[in-house]
C-alpha cells in the first residue's frame, strides 16, 4: 500500500508520461525530472507498458498476468488456511470420538 506521503497519479498522467518518453527521444530520467516525478516510478510505468504491448523483456509479466498471479496467490493462501482449519477440526473430532 503506500504511506500518507505517497503520491498517486492518474492513469492518464502515467500514459502521457510514457508517451512523452517515447516521442521525445529523451531518457526516462530526463522526462521524470521535467515532470517532477521519481525516475523510478516512471521507469516502472514504462517497463509495465512495454510488457503489456509485448515489447518487454522475455518472461516479463503483463498487467493482466500480474493481476491473475496476485489473485491466484490470494486464493491459494485462503485455501491453505482452510485446509489447516479442517485438519485441526478433524483431529479434534477424532479425539472426541475416542472418548
Amino acid at each position: 500500500m503506500g504511506n500518507k506521503y505517497t503520491k498517486r497519479y492518474t492513469e492518464e498522467f502515467k500514459q502521457d508520461a510514457i508517451a512523452l518518453v517515447d516521442s521525445s527521444g529523451k531518457t526516462v530520467t530526463a522526462v521524470a525530472r521535467e515532470l517532477g516525478i521519481s525516475s523510478e516510478s516512471l521507469r516502472g510505468w514504462y517497463r509495465r507498458a512495454k510488457a503489456d504491448q509485448s515489447e518487454g523483456q522475455p518472461g516479463e509479466l503483463t498487467s493482466v498476468e500480474r493481476e491473475e498471479l496476485r489473485r491466484l496467490r490470494k486464493e491459494n493462501r485462503e485455501q491453505q488456511q482452510t485446509i489447516e482449519i479442517l485438519k485441526k477440526a478433524t483431529a479434534f473430532f477424532a479425539k472426541e470420538s475416542d472418548r
